[in-house]
Formats: structure tokens, C-alpha cells, sequence
């Protein structure tokens, strides 16, 4: 028994040695993965003051810089999940499409170069990144958050002005709306809306909503990862976003509009600029909740298939 008992004890041993060899391989690993990184992260220097001067300066994509916090508490979050796969570095692949990205750039360079292209090439040499040190698990374990940091981007300058307007004109026809049902007198002029035909309100590119429009995109993508439900649930969660952005900002407009005609235009515009902004996002969380309340009473799951129950004979004596 005591034999036994020692090669029980010696095969533990064993089993935590070759933990602590694998803990001590991975953490060489990622000590290595420090090097490309580095050199990354020298190399795109310039493209990421760039953006962080973007986001500093452009309210409409100042929430950009929430991204990358966010990004680092999920990756935090699914420390548990990753520490049960192992790192299996996928050489050839991460070292070619690494190489192809950085081709990209360096071209993107000497052509004169995008803004939004080298920065879209950042956040895919840091996903070639993590497939080169990590491998296929851990990339596809941590994909969608690697897919997250996309919405960290502004957009690029043809398509801001192709959604700028729009969203300028659709803001100040459902302000019209909502305020003559609410019995308000109300004319229109391009983007200008004149209330009780006295007060004039203008509709700028500022009000559009575009702002709000990338910050609730940037929270429903944190929510459908976070929240248990299906990948189609997940989907109209983030498409819905768009609409909820596009209300809120109409609602904020017609209260503006209010405190124009009851109070000052300095009051209105602190209100708008300042305090709506704060208070629409608990409203948009509010309502994207209610919507997943609401989709899980619509789209009930199919219910899962009942294995078959094998009867058992009882011998009879």
C-alpha cells in the first residue's frame, strides 16, 4: 500500500511538473510575442496619434477611445476560457498575412497614403498578431472582440458625408413631426424649423446624431457579446442600434426645442450639447433592453431534440 501510495504521489508530481513546464513555456511565449508588438506598435506610431488626436478633436467619433478599454475588459473576462487552451503559434499563417499587412502599410506610406486604410490595417496586423503567437483556438475564441476594435475607427470622409445628410434631414423631419403632435406650431425651412413662427431653431451637422449614432453602436456590440441569446437576437440587437440612435436624437431636438420657446436659447443649447447627451444613454440602454425582452417572447427557441430513453428489461426470475 505504501508502494502504492508513493507512485500515486510521484505520478501527481509528475502532473504538476509538467503544468509548471507548461506555464513556464507560455509565459516564454508571450515574453517572445512582446518583440512583434514592439516593432508593431513602432511602426504605427504615427497612425495612432493620428487617431487618438481624432478623437480628442471629432465629437462625432470621440467615443472611439472607450473601445480599446472595453476590448481589455473583455479579454480580461475571458482570462478562464483562455487559460484552458495552449498556445499554438500558427507560424505560416501569421507571419505571411503580418508581412502582407505591413506591405499594405508601408505602400499606403509612400502613396501618400488613407488615414482610414492604414488605420484598418493596424487593428488586422494586430489580429495576424495574435493568430501568429497564439494560434487558431485562442483567434477564434477571441475573435469577436478583435472584431469589436473596428468600431474604435472613424469613419471615412466619403462616408461621413454620405450619412451626415441624411441624418440631418431625417432629425429635423421627425423634430416636425413630434412637435406639431404635440400641438406646437411649426414651419420648416431646409434644416431651419421656426417655432410658433417666431423662434427659429437651426438643425446644424452637430445635431444630425451621428455622435450618438457611433456611441450606441459602440454599446450594443458590448451588449449582444456580453448577454446569453442567439446569434440572430445578437444581430438585431446591433442593426437596431441605428434606429434607437436616430430617436433619441429627435427627442432631444424636440425638447430643445421646448426649452427654446419657454426659456433661453443659451439654456436650450447647454441642455443639448451637454445634459441631453448624458441622459439619452440610459434611455438607448433602456430600450435596447426592452427590445430583448421583448425578442424573446417573438422568436422562442426551438426546443431541443429528446435523446431516446433506453427502457431497461428487469430479468424476471
Amino acid at each position: 500500500m505504501r508502494v502504492l501510495k508513493h507512485r500515486v504521489r510521484g505520478k501527481r508530481a509528475l502532473k504538476v511538473c509538467d503544468t509548471d513546464q507548461v506555464r513556464r513555456n507560455s509565459s516564454v511565449l508571450l515574453f517572445v510575442a512582446l518583440l512583434p508588438l514592439a516593432i508593431m506598435v513602432w511602426s504605427y506610431w504615427p497612425v495612432i496619434t493620428n487617431l487618438f488626436n481624432d478623437w480628442q478633436t471629432s465629437d462625432d467619433y470621440s467615443a472611439g477611445q472607450l473601445v480599446p478599454i472595453v476590448a481589455l475588459f473583455l479579454f480580461w473576462r475571458e482570462r478562464k476560457l483562455l487559460r484552458e487552451y495552449s498556445l499554438v503559434p500558427c507560424w505560416w499563417a501569421g507571419i505571411s498575412l503580418l508581412l502582407l499587412a505591413e506591405a499594405a502599410s508601408i505602400h499606403q506610406f509612400l502613396a501618400g497614403g488613407h488615414p482610414s486604410i492604414e488605420r484598418y490595417l493596424m487593428i488586422f496586423a494586430l489580429t495576424d498578431l495574435v493568430l501568429l503567437v497564439a494560434g487558431w483556438q485562442i483567434f477564434k475564441a477571441v475573435k469577436w472582440i478583435l472584431l469589436f476594435l473596428f468600431l474604435m475607427i472613424p469613419l471615412p470622409g466619403r462616408v461621413h458625408n454620405l450619412i451626415s445628410g441624411p441624418l440631418q434631414t431625417i432629425a429635423t423631419t421627425g423634430s416636425v413631426f413630434l412637435l406639431e403632435a404635440f400641438g406646437v406650431t411649426v414651419s420648416r425651412q431646409g434644416n431651419v424649423i421656426m417655432l410658433n413662427e417666431i423662434t427659429p431653431m437651426a438643425v446644424a451637422e452637430a445635431c444630425s446624431g451621428l455622435r450618438m449614432m457611433t456611441a450606441f453602436v459602440i454599446v450594443a456590440a458590448f451588449m449582444a457579446y456580453m448577454v446569453k441569446r442567439s446569434r440572430l437576437k445578437k444581430a438585431i440587437l446591433l442593426l437596431s442600434s441605428i434606429p434607437v440612435a436616430v430617436m433619441c436624437n429627435i427627442i432631444r431636438l424636440c425638447v430643445t426645442a421646448i426649452l427654446f420657446m419657454i426659456a433661453s436659447s443659451e439654456l436650450a443649447e447647454k441642455f443639448f450639447h451637454d445634459f441631453a447627451g448624458l441622459v439619452m444613454m440610459p434611455v438607448a440602454v433602456m430600450l435596447m433592453f426592452a427590445e430583448l425582452w421583448l425578442l424573446d417572447k417573438i422568436i422562442v427557441p426551438e426546443p431541443a431534440e429528446a435523446k431516446p430513453q433506453h427502457k431497461i428489461k428487469k430479468a424476471t426470475a
